[in-house]
């Protein structure tokens, strides 16, 4: 058997394999031992969709291309971000160790930059990448002419391959794209799932503020109803509650599913009855203006009253939104 010939077994039995862990992927969703799967149930890809997807991209791949060698200082992040755990940082990792030992089995798939045809794209590979470039080694790589729903729509198959992604992953993931301008039924296919679905993913993904996603993590044991009960009692004032635990040293000690935990029981509490704080105001120059002002739990209130609190009130009240604006770019 020639090189050439021997290259395509390799890639078929590649893609042969992704089907079969899609397939085992959508059985274990299935398997009463886990619970009702619910939604989780109408967004698994069917076996035959699975072996479709699979056979697509094994067509795609092996229509004359060829795993290359790169210099992974060559290749840059995909351009849309789907995972929110850390890429391998030292020797130590276990990612790290077995491509030390046993080399790159798996090749990664890049196209060439969009905007910089002398580099390239990570369409999926990111942790093999970040290893290989930590072990100094060239990058095995299949380059591939993609466009951008092509990168998406990868990017999904191969995530639903490897390693499912937690359920605020698919969230971020589906609003990114989203925000990226990408239509829903592109998002639907990246996603493997339905609009019901694909509609509460974005929206839990809208409720929490990022920062605090990305300090979570990936949380791969908080499933669905765990988020979404975290993004319905997510209020304006959450945030600023929350802000000592999320800088605590107890809060980064914690895994990513322990992060979670402490937050949801936190959320849980009922917080403590604020004192209400009452203050005069008046202003620095001479005027016979005054203010009394309020403020207590999730109120807080101006009172203006004699000289010319009527005109400095509509003047407030006409700048409210531009005010908003300003307090929240602060933020």
């Amino acid at each position: 058997m020639g090189p050439n010939m021997s290259r395509r077994d390799r890639l078929k039995g590649l893609f042969d394999d992704t089907a079969q862990e899609l397939a085992a992927a959508n059985l274990e969703e299935e398997t009463p031992l886990r619970g009702p799967a619910g939604p989780v149930r109408s967004m698994a890809l069917t076996l035959g969709r699975m072996e479709e997807e699979s056979r697509a991209m094994q067509e795609a791949l092996l229509s004359g291309e060829r795993v290359v060698e790169l210099d992974p200082e060559q290749v840059d992040s995909s351009f849309i971000k789907d995972r929110l755990d850390v890429p391998p940082h030292d020797l130590a990792d276990e990612l790290v160790q077995s491509i030390e030992q046993n080399g790159q089995e798996v090749p990664i798939l890049v196209r060439r930059h969009p905007q910089d045809d002398t580099r390239y794209q990570v369409v999926y590979g990111h942790r093999r990448l970040h290893a290989l470039r930590l072990l100094g080694r060239k990058v095995q790589a299949i380059v591939r002419q993609l466009d951008d729903v092509d990168v998406v729509i990868a990017q999904g198959l191969e995530n639903s391959a490897r390693r499912n992604l937690s359920y605020i992953e698919r969230a971020v993931f589906a609003f990114n794209l989203e925000s990226k301008g990408f239509e829903r039924p592109v998002i639907m296919k990246a996603l493997s799932t339905d609009k019901t679905e694909l509609s509460k993913l974005i929206s839990v993904a809208k409720a929490l503020p990022m920062d605090v996603i990305v300090a979570i993590g990936a949380a791969p044991n908080a499933g669905r109803r765990k988020w979404i009960a975290l993004a319905q009692n997510w209020t304006r004032t959450t945030t600023s509650r929350l802000r000592g635990l999320l800088a605590s040293d107890a809060f980064a000690s914690e895994g990513s599913d322990g992060r979670f935990e402490l937050i949801a029981a936190e959320l849980a509490k009922r917080p403590g009855k604020l004192e209400a704080r009452e203050y005069d105001w008046t202003p620095k120059q001479a005027s016979d203006i005054k203010g009394r002002i309020r403020s207590a739990g999730d109120t807080f209130t101006i009172a203006l009253k004699t000289g010319d609190a009527a005109d400095f009130g509509e003047y407030i009240s006409s700048r409210l939104d531009d005010l908003y604006d300003a307090f929240t770019a602060g933020k």
